[in-house]
């Protein structure tokens, strides 16, 4: 099929920063793009061919959006499912598959799936709703401490709460979730995959990230990860293992805890681009974007590879300001040498929202993760 300056026309649910860092390499390639987001002020608006303004999770809206487009991705996993269902038996390619979808977008099924397919990860028990967990907590049957995740609809550090005393479940909302044995880590990482149609697949270097203790939102995201060159083949091989498992196309994340004895655990993953793959635009030979792309339309997949170090530094709504954002101090962090910063296009912010991320390539880790501390500290994100 002819993708390039043709009648072709992929379509994207979800009009948030992801699907707007994908349209860069739409445009570069001049693929017609459609986008589906219920936001009127989203970030892809202003680079897609043709916007749509409606509920993800509606299934008229989603499955009429769909009928109109060869090719159908997603940069959200909340979407509705039986729509792409009813799009992928009608013959529509729906990338990654709603069958893969299916098995990642509720988290107490994805660990289930773990736990049969033999894949590493934290011992859990699934609860119906809060009150059920409430009273495995009263009675023991439940030790302190764990972590909390409501199975669905969590995001950027929401829906993740770690209890160490009943009180700490007071104001959460009474959902299914999981209680999640508590590991001890020294390392949380990350591992991209690609995968096209055809069997095509490419993992990207091991990522390692750093969080911010209250939010519990990635602060740093360091390529390659500071660990040993075992552990990080270990992490790459069961990453594959995962990708296999899934029988995934297009980007998988694989999110990981390396523990204090070097094991490795799956956390969790996403089947999109991820915030762990940011640094790529700047200092991979192929981005995770373009990669994704590539995959989806079972093109060659590119080169994996980093050109240098890379790490990226989210940026975030600072606490105490709301309103119309102001990146105070921009102008000097794009005087220095390797620093890229990315503007998602949000114009109202609010604490600890992901309004832009920058990136920092240089051939020295240690010089670039002092960069990074300096932009950090540098840059703020305000109203």
């Amino acid at each position: 099929m002819n993708y390039f300056s043709s009648d072709f026309k992929l379509g994207i649910l979800g009009g948030g920063q992801l699907g707007k860092m994908l349209l860069s390499d739409t445009r570069k390639f001049d693929i017609q793009t459609y986008v589906l987001d219920p936001s009127e002020e989203a970030p892809c608006k202003i680079a897609c061919n043709h916007f749509f303004q409606g509920d993800l999770m509606d299934f008229e809206t989603v499955y009429n959006f769909g009928k109109q487009v060869d090719v159908l991705t997603f940069e959200i996993e909340l979407v509705n499912l039986e729509a792409l269902e009813k799009l992928e038996n009608e013959g529509k390619k729906v990338y990654p598959s709603p069958k893969t979808l299916k098995l990642i977008q509720n988290k107490g099924i994805q660990k289930e799936f773990y736990a049969k397919n033999n894949i590493p990860t934290a011992p859990f028990e699934k609860f119906e709703n809060l009150e059920n967990l409430k009273s495995n907590v009263t009675s023991s049957a439940v030790e302190m401490p764990f972590v909390w995740k409501c199975t669905e609809f969590g995001y950027d550090g929401n829906g993740v709460k770690i209890v160490r005393t009943l009180q700490d479940l007071d104001n959460l909302p009474n959902v299914e979730c999981i209680a999640e044995e508590m590991v001890p880590f020294k390392n949380e990482l990350a591992v991209i995959v690609c995968r096209n149609p055809s069997g095509e697949i490419k993992t990207y270097p091991v990522v390692e990230m750093e969080f911010h203790p209250e939010a519990n939102q990635v602060e740093y995201v360091i390529c390659p990860a500071r660990i040993d060159e075992k552990v990080a083949e270990k992490a790459r091989a069961i990453a594959l293992e995962v990708s296999k498992k899934f029988n995934h196309v297009g980007l998988l994340a694989v999110e990981m805890f390396q523990t204090e004895s070097d094991e490795i655990l799956v956390n969790e993953v996403a089947p999109r681009p991820h915030n762990s793959g940011h640094y790529s635009i700047e200092a991979s030979y192929t981005s995770q974007f373009e990669n994704h792309l590539r995959a989806i339309l079972d093109l060659p997949l590119g080169n994996t590879n980093s050109k240098a170090v890379g790490i990226m530094v989210n940026l975030t709504g600072a606490e105490g300001f709301s309103g119309d954002v102001i990146y105070e101090n921009i102008e000097t962090i794009l005087g220095w040498n390797g620093v890229t910063p990315h503007i998602y296009g949000k114009k109202q912010t609010r604490p600890f929202r992901k309004m832009g991320h920058v990136t920092i390539v240089n051939e020295d880790i240690v010089v670039a993760r002092k960069i990074a501390e300096d932009v950090k500290n540098t840059i703020r994100v305000i109203a």
